[in-house]
């Protein structure tokens, strides 16, 4: 099933991810929103005290998913087959797709295309209950951080092309502090957990 609904003009993605309210991943969501709003990236990030880190890496997981689908959808009329004909985030850094199940031999395709393919695949991902268990007492696979790491890896390959190509469309739609702030807060996740 192809990731955006209708046509590419719609800017309508998959619904977001949503966490279950009332259940633990959805009190993990708020103590990061709630921390998130304190202005303190740095403190946003960190694992909070007592909690599961396979979980809390799950519920960011799922928020950056979240963000970025959001980010995206506001300038999808920018990056089209014609103007991004290439996944990339300039000259020496080109993307190709690859899943490993539809597709095994890594494509060449347009921007669009891979993140249609990309944010398909991540939603996929957090849909999969083996993978990203949304009930309380279910254990997380063994492989789950070797999955979280390749979301994430390929996450931060869409910050780089809407940086690279549409840093001044963003402006234009004056989002630049939105995604600054967001891709600020990937980074400091990101580099909180390689350090562990």
């Amino acid at each position: 099933m192809s990731f955006l609904f209708g046509s590419r003009s719609s800017k309508t993605f998959k619904p977001k991810k949503n966490i279950p309210e009332g259940s633990h991943q959805y009190e993990l969501l708020k103590h990061a929103e709630a921390t998130l709003g304190s202005g303190n990236l740095r403190q946003a990030v960190m694992l909070p005290e007592g909690e599961d880190l396979n979980e809390w890496i799950a519920v960011n997981t799922v928020d950056f998913f979240n963000q970025i689908n959001m980010l995206y959808g506001t300038i999808t009329e920018f990056c089209t087959e014609t103007s991004c004909p290439v996944m990339s985030a300039g000259p020496r850094y080109e993307y190709h797709w690859a899943d490993g199940t539809n597709i095994k031999k890594p494509i060449k395709c347009s921007a669009p295309k891979y993140i249609d393919y990309l944010m398909t695949w991540v939603q996929d991902q957090l849909d999969d209950e083996t993978l990203f268990p949304s009930k309380i007492g279910v254990p997380f696979p063994k492989n789950f951080m070797s999955v979280a790491k390749t979301i994430l890896k390929r996450l931060f390959r869409v910050y780089a092309h809407i940086y690279h190509q549409h840093f001044d469309s963003v402006i234009q739609l004056q989002e630049e502090a939105h995604l600054n702030t967001s891709f600020k807060h990937f980074i400091f996740f990101v580099q909180v957990r390689s350090s562990h």
